[in-house]
């Protein structure tokens, strides 16, 4: 039996970890009571009695319960941002490359990549490793978002009667361009520059559509849209969760994917100006599902446990 703990039980992501394991019969998931949810003592005895520990916190606390590890057999996969650019943890992306889906199977430390940020490398770190872009070129990034991103609070606010009216439209944030996955988009990509980013928060729970443009003629190497398009289901050939579709479609929804562990990714354009998107579930792919098939390959069981195509 894999004794789990899930630090940070109550927010989305670790509820959702903990409805993703509720059924499976190998593994037996610890919990605290109420009272002691915040007691560091608590949490510590928890951590060291578990074989994986998921952290789902803010960064400050993620570090702290990295700092309560003891038992060397503790193995803790952290869905904050406060380990996605630390080179001593991998990143919990197998599908980039047979290296990331190795570093996963042997680390004791993972950190699940970002939401938006996983929709962007989707698309980018192919790209930047096939020399089609020079890791100089400067992106333009957009992507769509369902509100439970924003975790209790923004549920909270979207779903309250009476709310305000902006909260119809669909609202950009971020403005500023310090949004907290910029870095990791960087770093992980190997980029020289951060992308310019626009996040848009809309009036639907979950899913999510990342968005990346590129003028042909800033390419290093000239590719048609078709082209492109074999190069990337070349590229994710054989993968369980990303996809690469061509369905025509005139629309292309944000939550077409929700409730799924899958990622689409489609490419269109012309023959001057190319547009590629990744369309997954913010809480499947771009969190929670990520977490759990981490877990999965760290464990040595078949990535697909307990996860919806």
């Amino acid at each position: 039996m894999i004794n789990i703990f899930i630090d940070g039980k109550e927010g989305t992501t670790g509820l959702q970890i903990f409805e993703r394991l509720a059924k499976r019969e190998d593994v037996c998931v610890q919990t605290l009571p109420e009272e002691s949810r915040k007691d560091p003592a608590a949490r510590k005895e928890c951590i060291n009695r578990a074989d994986i520990v998921f952290l789902c916190l803010p960064d400050a606390a993620a570090k702290e319960s990295v700092s309560f590890v003891e038992n060397e057999h503790v193995r803790v996969i952290d869905a904050s941002t406060a380990h996605r650019t630390d080179p001593a943890w991998a990143y919990g992306f197998p599908e980039l490359s047979a290296a990331h889906r190795d570093r996963i199977a042997r680390s004791d430390r993972v950190a699940v990549p970002g939401c938006h940020a996983s929709g962007f490398i989707s698309l980018v770190y192919p790209l930047v490793a096939g020399g089609i872009v020079g890791r100089d070129h400067l992106f333009v990034c957009h992507s769509v978002t369902g509100y439970s991103g924003g975790g209790k609070k923004m549920i909270a606010e979207y779903e309250a009667e009476g709310r305000d009216a902006a909260l119809d439209s669909p609202r950009q944030y971020a403005l500023t361009q310090n949004h907290k996955h910029l870095p990791e988009m960087q770093y992980i990509c190997g980029l020289d520059d951060k992308p310019v980013f626009t996040p848009i928060v809309a009036d639907f729970y979950s899913g999510m559509c990342v968005t990346v443009s590129l003028h042909a003629r800033s390419m290093r190497k000239k590719m048609t849209v078709d082209r492109l398009r074999e190069y990337f289901a070349e590229y994710y050939a054989s993968q369980n969760f990303v996809k690469i579709v061509d369905d025509g479609l005139s629309y292309l929804p944000a939550n077409g994917l929700a409730g799924t562990n899958e990622m689409q990714i489609r490419i269109g354009g012309n023959e001057e100006r190319i547009v590629l998107h990744s369309v997954f579930d913010n809480l499947g792919k771009g969190a929670s599902g990520a977490a759990v098939q981490c877990m999965n390959i760290m464990l040595g069981l078949d990535e697909r446990v307990s996860l919806v195509r």
